[in-house]
């Protein structure tokens, strides 16, 4: 039940727009990540032959490690050599590049933005470029909505001005800048797909940490917030990739995804209890003292997501490729429910 089919894959909207056949080789980094896992067993449900990466090949899922649907694992990472990724890249016609920096560290301002750059930017390029050497045909980015920025006062779009506002954001840019001066001069094929908070099976961060938080039946003091935040549900985010793998249109586009539904704090808040079946509790607290307590505990980063707007206008893929997410966002979070109740909630 975890890892649905998304149903869009058997779409006859497809016939006349579908270049990679099943049986090819698509090569998937961070493939045993949050999404990773949800992306490669749909490919290989999906009839592909799949490349996982892994950094390390004794940290291979044990229960994978000779998978009898077309699943290779192979050893690759940001330190890599040139002779180690001609030899992955060879006879993949497709690269889903998941893996990145995404946590932040601690240490010195420069320090951090030195190590987001190097993994998420210089590793995506050199990636990028030894795929061209090998004859890749399309490179498919998993990037971030915060290219876009922190917040929005109107839903944001593929034609906004990039306005990253801290180094994870910055590196998913520069990464995406990268990639556009590769494409100009290659024959790579790049999409580029900038999604918001991912939620679902297997998630962590601080949607877990509310999962918990909701599972305790803790106050929270977000009744007065009236915010709007996009959000995506693994498996629609799993089902949009594949359709930028298999479509011919998603050649050179970058492409925002949502659920389609955008939800308050408190309304995310009430739907979650609803999905663990239990009650809530809100209570009012102006936003300013909220921003302020966040200050006092150096959560002003957590505050400010919680209380801000971020949305995103998903209509660009749904027209040019005809792509509509498969699951709405109450099925998304019974599906997360679902799983928070059977691994983690008896941990709490």
């Amino acid at each position: 039940k975890v890892f649905l089919i998304p149903k869009c894959l058997n779409s006859t909207r497809l016939t006349w727009h579908v270049r990679v056949k099943m049986g090819q080789q698509i090569l998937v980094t961070g493939a045993t990540g949050f999404i990773g896992r949800a992306l490669r067993l749909n490919l290989l449900r999906a009839g592909y032959e799949v490349r996982g990466t892994i950094r390390n090949p004794s940290k291979t899922p044990l229960q994978e490690r000779s998978h009898p649907g077309g699943l290779n694992w192979v050893v690759l990472h940001d330190q890599s050599t040139a002779a180690e990724l001609q030899q992955v890249l060879k006879g993949v016609h497709v690269v889903i590049h998941l893996a990145a920096r995404v946590h932040v560290m601690a240490g010195h301002e420069s320090d951090r933005r030195h190590e987001f750059y190097r993994v998420n930017t210089d590793w995506t390029e050199r990636l990028a470029r030894a795929a061209v050497a090998q004859g890749v045909r399309r490179f498919v980015y998993m990037s971030s909505i915060k290219v876009n920025g922190e917040k929005s006062s109107a839903p944001f779009t593929e034609e906004d001005f990039a306005s990253p506002q801290e180094p994870y954001g910055v590196s998913k840019w520069e990464a995406e800048r990268a990639l556009a001066m590769i494409s100009s001069q290659k024959s790579l094929e790049i999409v580029v797909i900038r999604s918001p908070l991912v939620y679902g099976p297997g998630v962590g961060g601080n949607f877990l940490q509310l999962l918990q938080i909701v599972q305790k039946g803790i106050p929270l003091p977000f009744a007065l917030v009236e915010n709007r935040r996009s959000l995506i549900y693994q498996g629609n985010l799993v089902d949009a990739l594949i359709r930028s793998v298999r479509d011919d249109r998603a050649a050179g586009r970058t492409y925002l995804v949502s659920d389609g539904e955008d939800v308050s704090t408190p309304d995310l808040i009430r739907r979650l209890g609803a999905a663990l079946g239990l009650r809530t509790h809100l209570w009012p607290l102006p936003i300013p003292i909220l921003r302020s307590l966040g200050q006092v505990v150096g959560k002003q980063m957590v505050v400010e997501r919680l209380v801000e707007s971020l949305q995103v206008n998903p209509s660009k893929i749904r027209q040019e490729l005809d792509w509509h997410p498969p699951f709405s966002v109450d099925q998304g979070l019974a599906e997360t429910a679902d799983w928070f109740r059977a691994t983690i909630a008896n941990r709490v």
